[in-house]
Parts: structure tokens; C-alpha cells; sequence
């Protein structure tokens, strides 16, 4: 799976919790919406096992600098991917999910982290590739 498809999965998945929570649906059975959160929290939970390895290879097929500074956010980053990895886990092993305990989910500091970590990582991909695309048309 690509970066950019990985955090767009996982932002997707938290902007339909934020929805599913407004709902104050007491059970995920029975409606529409119930059955969607349990897709979107699976999508979300394939797109975080790995993420912080696909990015560290992103950093060495692009050659970023300096390497060792990302390398350093990347354990950043799989410590709060693992930490939202397993309150999704724990929020999908339930038999039913409530709006009020998505809206716990939304609420938790590991995955407003892990938000926080892909906007910046994303933020700074960009910056280092319009970067070299200045230096390269700059050169030409």
C-alpha cells in the first residue's frame, strides 16, 4: 500500500467516525452507518500495520536529509501508530459500537497523535519534493 493511500485511509476512517459519533447510535447493528464503522476501523487498522516502515522507505527511495532525523520521527510515528493500532483492535473485538464509544476512540490522545504524525510527515514529504523539484528546474 502507498503512503499516500495509507493516510488517506486512516483520515477517511477518522472523519466517518466523527460522523458515526454525531449519530448517537447505541449499537452499530442494524443501521447503514453501523456497518460502515467496521469497515472503516478494518481499513484503517490494514493501513497502520507497516505504515512507519513505508515511510522510512519513502525517505531512502527519495534520499531525504538528513536520513537520521526522520528515522528518529519514525519510531515517533510506530509508537503512535501501534498505540491507535490497538484501541482500534480493541474497539473492533466489541460485539457492539456505540456512537459514544467512537466517540471515545475520536477522543483519544493516540490517535489525535497519530493525525498529528501524518500531517507532518506529509507536510514535510512535500517540502522536500518541491525542494528538489526547484533545484532541479533551477539546474536545467
Amino acid at each position: 500500500m502507498e503512503i499516500e493511500e495509507r493516510c488517506n485511509t486512516i483520515e477517511e476512517c477518522y472523519e466517518f467516525m466523527l460522523a458515526y459519533a454525531a449519530q448517537g447510535l447505541p449499537t452499530d447493528n442494524g443501521s447503514r452507518s453501523g456497518g460502515q464503522v467496521r469497515e472503516f476501523l478494518d481499513l484503517a487498522v490494514n493501513a497502520l500495520n507497516g505504515l512507519a516502515e513505508s515511510y522510512a522507505t519513502e525517505v531512502r527511495n527519495e534520499g531525504l536529509e538528513p536520513a537520521e532525523k526522520y528515522h528518529a520521527f519514525f519510531d515517533v510515528l510506530s509508537r503512535d501508530a501501534g498505540d491507535s493500532l490497538a484501541a482500534m483492535e480493541l474497539v473492533l473485538a466489541q460485539p457492539a459500537i456505540s456512537s459514544q464509544l467512537i466517540d471515545n476512540l475520536n477522543a483519544s490522545i493516540h490517535l489525535r497523535a497519530l493525525l498529528t504524525d501524518l500531517f507532518l510527515v506529509d507536510e514535510l514529504l512535500k517540502i522536500q519534493r518541491q525542494t528538489a523539484k526547484h533545484e532541479v528546474s533551477t539546474t536545467a
